[in-house]
């Protein structure tokens, strides 16, 4: 496909019925559709690469939350980046490369104010939708601003080998961490925190008791507990809390596909004794921190002090798949699918 022959017709994956527990293909359509030109001040975009989160099982669900649910029958979308191949907007031309929130097709019509020009010779177009991209941010406002970290601050971070928990880790240990710890769902990603991303200590949460497993990789406790998990992973960390010690709620994946309520932790009384605080954030209310992000971990990126992973997924075809198996933790960092 060139610049000058736009597409007349692309496919995009619809969803035609609100999953109960774990999705099911039947809830899900990949359908062609017809690619309409951009108007003015849009552009038209061949996406390259799809973001795929575990955020986006809330947004397949009715259920009031802090964003729309997907509409029935409809696109659904998601981080993409890709190139320009036709534009009727200022600022924005052919062959320019832009991040935007069209994602789950293949064509998206873009308008020019939400689409973000971004440089492939900085770095690879996939690190948009990651470790420069919204999981990167996710991952410092977090950490820094609502967990308030500080040097000298011992870390545990949940889903750590996932693309927002092992760039907590790495963050934290760039900035003076006195210890950071991460738990993972197998042997191999727990090797890979230690061995790759120079955590202090990891243990694989399905071998025994969370509680238990934190208590020996943290003999002196933890000032901060960064949570994408949940459930007794937000448990034994409330039982390891210092004095003052801080917990940022990013994610609860434990609980995305349960049809009942999960119960809470039961040992919330010793946040008076520790006189600690738990905060949920999300990471649209720190998009001012975007350029300070960039500058900071961008020059970290490029030299390999901040290293990161990714699971690339081939095809459209496969995007349904890519997103189950971020919900059942088939991804080492970053789960992105390639066009």
């Amino acid at each position: 496909m060139t610049a000058s022959t736009p597409p007349t017709t692309g496919r995009e994956w619809h969803l035609l019925s609100r999953p109960v527990g774990w999705p099911k293909p039947e809830d899900f359509a990949l359908v062609e559709t017809e690619v309409p030109a951009p108007a003015e001040g849009q552009v038209l975009v061949r996406n390259k690469y799809l973001s795929v989160d575990p955020y986006m099982r809330g947004r397949m669900s009715a259920a009031k939350s802090y964003v729309a649910p997907y509409e029935l029958g409809k696109a659904m979308q998601g981080g993409a980046v890709g190139e320009v191949v036709a534009s009727d907007a200022e600022g924005i031309a052919v062959g320019d490369h832009v991040l935007h929130f069209f994602g789950w097709r293949e064509y998206a019509v873009v308008d020019a104010k939400n689409a973000v020009k971004v440089d492939p010779e900085a770095a690879p177009l996939s690190a948009y939708l990651g470790v420069l991209g919204m999981t990167g941010l996710t991952a410092y406002a977090g950490l820094l601003r609502t967990a308030a970290f500080k040097e000298g601050d011992s870390v545990f971070v949940s889903g750590a080998a996932g693309a927002v928990g092992s760039q907590v880790g790495q963050l934290a240990k760039l900035k003076g961490a006195s210890r950071v710890i991460g738990s993972a769902g197998s042997d191999e990603k727990v090797k890979l925190l230690v061995e790759e991303y120079g955590f202090d200590a990891a243990f694989n949460y399905k071998t025994g008791p969370v509680s238990e497993q934190l208590r020996d990789a943290a003999p002196d406790g933890i000032d901060v507990y960064f949570d994408n998990v949940g459930g007794d992973h937000l448990e034994a960390a409330i039982g390891r809390l210092n004095r003052d010690g801080r917990i940022a709620v990013c994610g609860m994946i434990s609980v995305y596909n349960n049809t009942e309520p999960a119960p809470g932790p039961r040992n919330l009384a010793r946040l008076i004794q520790t006189r600690g605080r738990i905060e949920g954030f999300l990471v649209g209310d720190h998009y001012d921190l975007q350029p300070q992000f960039v500058q900071e971990v961008g020059p970290w990126v490029r030299s390999g002090e901040l290293k990161y992973r990714e699971t690339v997924v081939e095809g459209i075809e496969n995007n349904l798949e890519a997103f189950l198996g971020v919900l059942r933790g088939d991804n080492t960092g970053k789960m992105i699918v390639k066009l």
